[in-house]
């Protein structure tokens, strides 16, 4: 799969907060996802014009056993875009993630992440038929525009919260929250995509399973520390607000081994336009012993 192109640096001159040091926000991100919200993996199998009652239009993501395509309802005119996987080339594990997947995507409904309208499923296929994000993703938009103001971030940032927690109350944790999994609508709205890596969570039993891409984990992921679940969506959203209203990210290195070490220290530099009460909420989010990391529910009051 091509990999993405980093998020631009800030070139504007920079203050020194007592939580920041210097970065460059040249960190290489993870691969493009689709818009559909879902990984993406191309098929050579032969495609019919027609899933169900959707008229198959372009293909508009691709990977090594699944393509997403753009469909319409042949009724309604409705577009979709449906994933189309190759259940002949996963392994019985990766198709124990793929139905995991599926049935969490089923239990959610929020205006703010990607929706599972159905499931088709024939011996060697499984159409997954999505809602579909023409606005593309918030990733593409911050390299096409640069950073956002901070009452656009508020107000995207305030969607993405909001589903975020939504998901938590559903004990669901996404754990691959990144500005390639969010998505917009053709109105502009968040739309979270991508719940490969979403698992239950309880508080009896800890996840072990470092996922996401690096540049958004937790510290505790890098030490390889049995977690919660929350705390480490938590950390990923203050990755995100900070490069909401930056343009690029608070942690990066020129390899894993210098990114690791710049997360563990928790330090990353404040731009000089960003305000006290952006920056105050940033640290709520960005502390390096989770059990002191804000909730979303306080998050959520924060006066930003």
């Amino acid at each position: 799969m091509t990999t993405k192109t980093p998020l631009p640096t800030v070139n504007e001159k920079l203050t020194e907060s007592h939580t920041s040091s210097h970065t460059n926000g040249r960190q290489e991100l993870s691969t493009r996802s689709s818009r559909t919200g879902m990984r993406s993996r191309s098929s050579d199998e032969p495609q019919p014009p027609h899933v169900g009652n959707y008229r198959l239009l372009k293909t508009i993501g691709k990977g090594n056993f699944a393509k997403v395509k753009l469909a319409r309802h042949i009724l309604t005119g409705r577009e979709v875009a449906i994933k189309i996987i190759d259940k002949t080339q996963l392994n019985p594990n990766s198709l124990q993630k793929l139905f995991r997947e599926v049935r969490i995507m089923k239990i959610l409904n929020h205006p703010n992440i990607v929706k599972l309208f159905e499931v088709i499923e024939t011996e060697r296929t499984l159409y997954l038929v999505m809602e579909y994000a023409s606005g593309g993703e918030v990733f593409d938009y911050l390299v096409a525009h640069g950073r956002m103001k901070e009452k656009e971030a508020r107000a995207k940032f305030r969607q993405i919260v909001s589903a975020v927690q939504y998901c938590h109350q559903k004990h669901i944790v996404h754990r691959d929250l990144k500005a390639e999994n969010l998505l917009l609508d053709a109105d502009m709205n968040i739309k979270i995509a991508d719940f490969g890596f979403s698992n239950e969570f309880t508080l009896a039993n800890k996840l072990d399973t470092f996922c996401g891409s690096p540049p958004y984990a937790a510290p505790e992921l890098f030490q390889g520390k049995k977690y919660n679940g929350p705390e480490v969506d938590v950390w990923s959203l203050g990755v995100i607000l900070y490069t909401l209203v930056s343009g690029s990210l608070p942690f990066d290195g020129q390899n894993l081994k210098e990114l690791r070490e710049r997360v563990l220290r928790g330090k990353y530099r404040i731009p000089f336009y960003m305000s006290t009460d952006c920056e105050n909420l940033l640290k709520r989010f960005l502390v390096l012993n989770p059990a002191k990391r804000g909730t979303l529910e306080q998050i959520m009051k924060d006066r930003w």
